[in-house]
């Protein structure tokens, strides 16, 4: 039978998740100032007052799309690794939020803020894409 996480080993993963949160509040300041900040003028290289050829446009607003997808998807990622350090504090990080029982320590390692075992999310994975 699994055990719970020791404080020692809780020590650990609050440092993976506080450097997997810098990384990505960088990531997302990163995307914003290289995408979001800029002009359209500024995206295309265009420096005349002529406008862009339509397909410039679309290939530009593609883009742009596109980042701040990646800018969404990281701010969820974002939110779940706050919540995994509330777990910590609250002394129930590792724990399924499911069946309530210990979740592996290599899924803890490979994804740290998971909330639920394998078992557990492959149930609510099947449920979610029936």
């Amino acid at each position: 039978m699994k055990k719970k996480l020791t404080r020692k080993e809780l020590n650990v993963y609050r440092e993976k998740l506080i450097n997997l949160k810098e990384q990505f509040l960088s990531q997302i300041k990163e995307i914003s100032e290289n995408t979001l900040m800029k002009t359209q003028k500024d995206i295309s290289g265009d420096m005349s007052g002529y406008s862009l050829h339509m397909a410039d446009v679309a290939s530009d607003n593609y883009e742009r799309d596109f980042n701040l997808g990646l800018v969404s998807d990281e701010r969820s990622i974002l939110l779940e690794i706050e919540e995994a350090l509330k777990m910590i504090e609250d002394k129930v990080y590792g724990i399924c939020k499911l069946c309530e029982k210990p979740i592996a320590k290599s899924r803890l390692n490979a994804i740290p803020y998971v909330k639920n075992c394998k078992k557990c999310q492959e149930k609510q994975d099947k449920q979610t894409s029936a």
